[in-house]
This record gives structure tokens, sequence and C-alpha cells, in this order.
């Protein structure tokens, strides 16, 4: 977990696992939350997220993603746009297989951290997000008339999925993500009232 908040931090440790090459082949949950934990992408009624222009803009350039970048996967079963943050699945794979067609990705613009002086390497992990969210914030500042305004929080959490059980738990986690949003972590509503459990936060 890179760049969290003080808020989030409170119920969140890093999992970055010490060593771990994160542009190796295998699958990562992660969490991109807005800045400040504004609700950008739409609402929630009735249990079901309804995605606003912005929101439709996240959806379409998560899964433009793998279009871009032939060593990586995604499945529209395991992403969801919510609110104020988005849940997803990547799947990065070392070879490109054959017969794949998809275009190379541009060169990484996400802007370096104190964690990457040099900024991430091309076709990790950290890379894949830097772009998504510079994409994502130049159509959303277009589309509000903000341009320069941060939309996306600096860092983002990732969780290296390990076994068939876990990821089980993290594909239903995102499915009911909407109908659970009383409950987030992430709602400062729920949050503000205290209405959080302890085994919503993550429970893998």
């Amino acid at each position: 977990m890179t760049g969290m908040n003080d808020r989030s931090t409170k119920h969140r440790r890093s999992i970055r696992v010490r060593g771990y090459d994160y542009a190796d082949r295998g699958g990562y949950f992660v969490t991109i939350c807005t800045q400040e934990r504004v609700s950008l992408f739409g609402d929630v009624v009735s249990g079901e997220m309804r995605l606003n222009a912005m929101g439709q803009f996240v959806r379409a350039e998560w899964f433009k993603t793998a279009d871009v970048r032939a060593n990586v996967f995604l499945d529209a079963n395991e992403f969801v746009v919510m609110p104020n943050h988005v849940h997803g699945i990547i799947w990065i794979m070392r070879a490109t297989p054959v017969g794949a067609t998809r275009r190379v990705a541009p060169e990484d613009v996400s802007a370096p951290s104190r964690h990457h002086p040099q900024g991430p390497r091309t076709g990790s992990l950290g890379a894949i997000i830097g772009q998504f969210k510079s994409l994502t914030t130049r159509r959303i500042n277009e589309h509000r008339h903000t341009p320069g305004a941060t939309v996306w929080q600096r860092g983002f959490y990732e969780h290296v999925i390990r076994r068939s059980d876990a990821l089980d738990k993290i594909r239903q986690y995102i499915f009911e993500n909407p109908a659970r949003w009383q409950f987030d972590s992430e709602n400062p509503l729920a949050v503000e009232l205290k209405q959080t459990p302890m085994a919503d936060r993550y429970p893998w």
C-alpha cells in the first residue's frame, strides 16, 4: 500500500510483500480511492450502483487497460466503480499469448513518488495504475471544466492473490460491494456513524 492518508491507515496495514516483483505474473486485487473520499462517480440506489458520466469514464478506461497492454487481463465480473473508489482484479502475464494482437501501451505517465523516485517500473502494477489514474483524471477534468484538479488519492491498496479461496472471497466482495455500501469502509457516512464492521474490511 502506498500513500494512504491517516484516516485509511487506521484500519489498513500495508501488505506489500518485501522483495516481491510487482511486474511478475499473477493476480492483484486493487482499490483506488478519490481524493478526500469525495463521491464523484454516481450513487448507490437500492443496493445498485448508478454511474454518472464520470463513473462511465472510469469504467471504460479500466477495460482499455487490457486493450493497450498485451500482458494484462481483466474480467468484467471482477470490477466495480463505487461513488468514491474502484475495486478490481488485474492479472499480469509475463509472456504475450500466441495470437495476441493488442496495441502496445504508451509509455507510463504516472508521477514519481517517494517510494519510486524515478517512477514505477514499466509494466509493473504501479505503472498500470498510474496510467489509469492519469487518463481518467484528464477525462474527468475535461468533463467538469476543472483543469489540473486532483481526482485520485495518492497511492492505492493492493493485495497479491496467492490462494484460490482468497480469490473467491475477493470476487464475492467486489460483486457485493454496492449492496454493502452502507457498511463500506470507504463510505464516509458509514465511518462517521461507526457502522463499518471489522469483517467488512477486506476479510481474507
